[in-house]
């Protein structure tokens, strides 16, 4: 099954408020297996909510529509829906029980208006709102399945929890699982370059590639009766994957790369210090963020200019002169210094340039994150990034954090 969310308001249109049920949706949706194509926002204008809905139903299955149930003359989504599907509107009693008892509650007068929320399109399943007053509907009609919800994403949310995912289920017991995989290091299309056979012969389970703030996801999504067998598929599945892009992989889930650091250093029972130079205390700041940080940051320094680094840091005045202070030799002098002063079990470092402006002779982008391990060996990775200013900060502490967990990874193996 493929979906289209259609939303009505203009308040939307005039970015009064964020389309933020769209983005619900599409994501609820996904984990129950439905492809979501198109999103469309349509004010609250009968003949082009109509147009609207005639494109919806030739492009999609299932066609959900948000907004504009409520009481007032510029809410016409049932409406519109009802003459497109060529049904009447009906009064739901239980819904109308339910609107009156809201109002008695509150010592409330209930306008002739408000009975208009509990019309329903003739012959459709009603949602019920547990969070609100105008009801949902689920509609089969001979064009597609369609699907009315409340506009408040406080109404919205549990109606599709409790009322509307349990009919997209159709109780036929099958049970759909998903798995999300994370990776750093490695765009989306290159991603699905290495991968391009696998997605393309997707049956069951899919996978479903997805990027957002540097990083690359895949979804997994299997359906299956039988729970053992659906994780068997997904492990099958997750294995292939594995093979062939496993080195840019780190873990699994909605952890990203900072939290999952700070939960692998508190397994492994490792403290960190830092010091930053063109970062300004940013992946300290991260860090620390996390609950239970204490156990494992023991302290940093923000050394931005030369002599700080020299006077605090230790920094050889030979490094600086002959090297630079952007530089790997000053990188690896820094890790080494921040861990032995802090007496932590690892150090990390940071210098480059984030522009916009080059600096000794080097572009921005340039940048060298040393880490110092347990064994005290340092080893310094060298990157060019690209990016405004603050993306190179922020990609700069999104690398440090990826090498960490894989070194991790091989003190580990090593122990």
């Amino acid at each position: 099954m493929n979906a289209e969310i259609l939303a009505v308001g203009s308040e939307l249109l005039l970015g009064q408020i964020l389309n933020t049920n769209a983005q619900y949706l599409s994501k609820q949706l996904a984990e129950l297996g439905i492809d979501v194509y198109v999103h469309t926002v349509v004010g609250d204008n009968e003949k082009r909510l109509t147009e609207s809905l005639e494109l919806a139903a030739n492009r999609a299955d299932l066609v959900i529509l948000t907004g504009g149930l409520g009481p007032t003359k510029d809410d016409l989504t049932k409406e519109t829906a009802a003459t497109f599907c060529g049904r009447s509107l009906v009064h739901d009693e239980d819904a109308l029980h339910s609107i009156e008892s809201y109002f008695e509650k509150r010592n409330r007068q209930m306008t002739p208006n408000n009975r208009k929320q509990a019309l329903v399109i003739e012959g459709s399943t009603v949602l019920k709102n547990h969070t609100g007053m105008a009801p949902g509907m689920y509609v089969e009609s001979e064009k597609c399945k369609l699907v009315l919800m409340p506009g408040p994403p406080r109404e919205l949310q549990p109606m599709f929890e409790l009322e509307l995912k349990p009919l997209l289920l159709d109780g036929s017991g099958t049970a759909i699982t998903s798995r999300v995989l994370r990776y750093f290091g490695i765009g989306e299309s290159q991603l699905e370059t290495d991968l391009e056979d696998l997605i393309d012969a997707q049956t069951n389970p899919t996978i479903a590639p997805l990027a957002g703030n540097g990083e690359v996801k895949l979804r997994l999504t299997v359906k299956h009766s039988d729970e053992a067998e659906a994780e068997r598929l997904l492990d099958e599945t997750e294995a292939a994957i594995q093979k062939r892009v496993g080195e840019f992989f780190y873990g699994y889930g909605e952890i990203g790369l900072m939290e999952q650091l700070s939960i692998q250093l508190k397994e492994a029972k490792l403290t960190l210090s830092a010091a930053e130079s063109f970062t300004g205390g940013l992946f300290t700041s991260g860090l620390t963020s996390y609950k239970g940080a204490s156990s494992i940051f023991v302290g940093g320094i923000s050394a931005y200019s030369s002599d700080v680094k020299e006077d605090i840091l230790q920094v050889s005045n030979e490094t600086i002169k002959q090297s630079g202070v952007v530089s790997e030799s000053c990188a690896n002098e820094m890790a080494s210094s921040v861990q032995k002063m802090f007496k932590s079990n690892i150090g990390v470092s940071f210098t480059g340039v984030a522009g916009p402006d080059p600096q000794e002779g080097k572009e921005p982008g340039t940048v060298f994150i040393g880490i110092s391990g347990p064994d005290s060996n340092v080893t310094v990775y060298p990157l060019q990034l690209s990016g405004n200013r603050q993306a190179i900060r922020e990609r700069a502490v999104k690398y440090c954090c990826f090498y960490l967990l894989n070194e991790l990874k091989r003190w580990h193996a090593t122990t």
